[in-house]
């Protein structure tokens, strides 16, 4: 029976237009490129994230999509897409999972390893 399976890649980059050290806000774009290489074509139908401060503080966020809309892709596509975040201290990190499904119904989850969201000058 052919498998369903998408990976996921994350770039990230520091928003310092969207940021306040005063207020203790950090924001971070990420831009997520999943990539169908399985058998069967698959849709992207939700998310969940975890998103972990550097104080320790977690939020989880889940919903329907990526910036709203739910990818259908054949084996051999892939979808890219940027959104963002913000934290309350310097670094932090984010990770998760889509919630996908084949064209048979058959739903599966792809993880998305954590991935770190840090100010170049924060890492040292």
């Amino acid at each position: 029976m052919p498998r369903p399976e998408l990976r996921c890649s994350v770039v990230t980059r520091f928003l310092p237009d969207q940021s306040s050290a005063q207020e203790d806000l950090y924001a971070f774009a990420y831009t997520i490129t999943i990539h169908n290489t399985g058998e069967v074509t698959a849709q992207v139908i939700g998310r969940h994230w975890v998103i972990t401060h550097g104080s320790g503080e977690v939020e989880e966020v889940r919903g329907l999509g990526v910036v709203g809309q739910q990818p259908l892709l054949k084996p051999g596509e892939q979808f890219e897409y940027t959104s963002w975040t913000r934290i309350t201290t310097p670094r932090g990190s984010m990770r998760g999972e889509f919630y996908c499904m084949t064209d048979e119904a058959e739903a599966f989850e792809t993880p998305i390893e954590a991935f770190p969201l840090a100010i170049a000058q924060a890492l040292h």
